[in-house]
């Protein structure tokens, strides 16, 4: 079996101590070369150590997780997050990171991103995805993002959805296959991860649209007609505003 050096990162000894418990017992290849309680002392460990995986908390004192990969100029270690706040994940996934963990540990899930970590270990580069994980840190520019659901969490692709669609206190997510998925987050929580995005707009209260998937723009009616063939409106006072935004997405407006 491989062995995996690793480091812990987290500011909670309790939480240092049981998930080193439950890689020892369920992930025996995972070594723990080194356990730490913030970042500079991770960077110092990092340095010394030379870990394959690190598993990073990120809400912790003086620096947060993310900040972690501004201490380094090249990272050649694969990262899993473990923390206890799930709208980390809702607002700055990148895919680049192995997994993302929410505490409580759940063993069979640690186990697939361990799993993970030692594929990605074996036949990709960690320098190239964990660049791609600082830049979508740095410029608020992610692929996915996680949608709570009853089961956990759903990870989707941004750029497949076609509209969000608010329903009181909750948001429908309509994606390119047609799929609805009622999320219990306001609209408005929504028009705040997409807010970096030249393709997103929010055309009315009740809607963000996807410039990408626009299939006729009514000005008459201020209606949007979208690729999946959904009508969605546009408020007469935002119409100005849409039209600059299709010229930023390089859309002539006649």
């Amino acid at each position: 079996m491989q062995t995996i050096e690793a480091i812990i990162i987290d500011d909670e000894q309790r939480a240092r101590n049981t998930l080193e418990i439950l890689l020892q017992e369920f992930c025996p290849q995972v070594q723990i070369v080194a356990a730490c309680s913030n970042i500079p002392e991770a960077v110092l460990k990092i340095n010394q150590k030379r870990p394959q995986l690190v598993f990073l908390d990120i809400e912790m004192p003086e620096y947060n997780g993310f900040e972690l990969l501004s201490f380094f100029r090249e990272i050649d270690f694969q990262i899993i997050f473990v923390t206890a706040y799930n709208e980390y994940a809702l607002k700055a996934f990148e895919v680049s990171a192995v997994d993302y963990l929410l505490k409580p540990v759940d063993i069979d899930k640690l186990k697939v991103a361990v799993d993970k970590a030692t594929r990605r270990i074996n036949v990709t580069s960690p320098h190239h995805n964990v660049e791609a994980l600082k830049d979508s840190f740095r410029t608020g520019q992610f692929n996915k993002i996680a949608l709570p659901v009853s089961e956990g969490l759903l990870f989707i692709e941004v750029n497949d959805i076609v509209y969000l669609e608010a329903e009181g206190a909750y948001t429908n997510v309509w994606l390119n296959n047609s799929t609805k998925i009622l999320v219990s987050k306001k609209i408005k929580f929504f028009e705040e991860i997409v807010e970096t995005r030249a393709n997103f707009f929010r055309s009315h209260r009740s809607y963000i649209v996807n410039i990408n998937y626009l299939k006729k723009y009514n000005k008459n009616e201020s209606s949007l007609l979208l690729d999946n063939n959904k009508t969605v409106y546009i408020s007469r006072d935002r119409k100005a505003e849409f039209e600059e935004q299709l010229r930023l997405n390089k859309i002539t407006v006649g």
